[in-house]
């Protein structure tokens, strides 16, 4: 894979993780509030296994980011040596 393709998918992952990551913490935060004014257990139970769900998606994205980075740094390295 060609650095240039590495790099625009690096960024990609890395900025969509981060943001999906940043969801998924405000729904946690949202639940915690929902289960605090009293809703039934179902409501926020499922809200805050929901927002569980996209953080860890966001948590996905961004260790992809962090293998393509990797990916980068080790052609970097191959040409240098070549």
């Amino acid at each position: 894979m060609g650095k240039n393709k590495l790099k625009i998918k690096w960024l990609l992952h890395a900025v969509i993780g981060f943001l999906v990551m940043g969801l998924g913490l405000s729904m946690i935060g949202d639940a915690v509030v929902v289960k605090m004014q009293g809703a039934d257990f179902l409501d926020w139970f499922i809200y805050g296994t929901v927002s569980l769900a996209v953080f860890f998606a966001g948590l996905s994205f961004f260790g992809q980011a962090v293998v393509f980075k990797s990916l980068m740094t080790l052609s970097d390295k191959k040409n240098k040596v070549s």
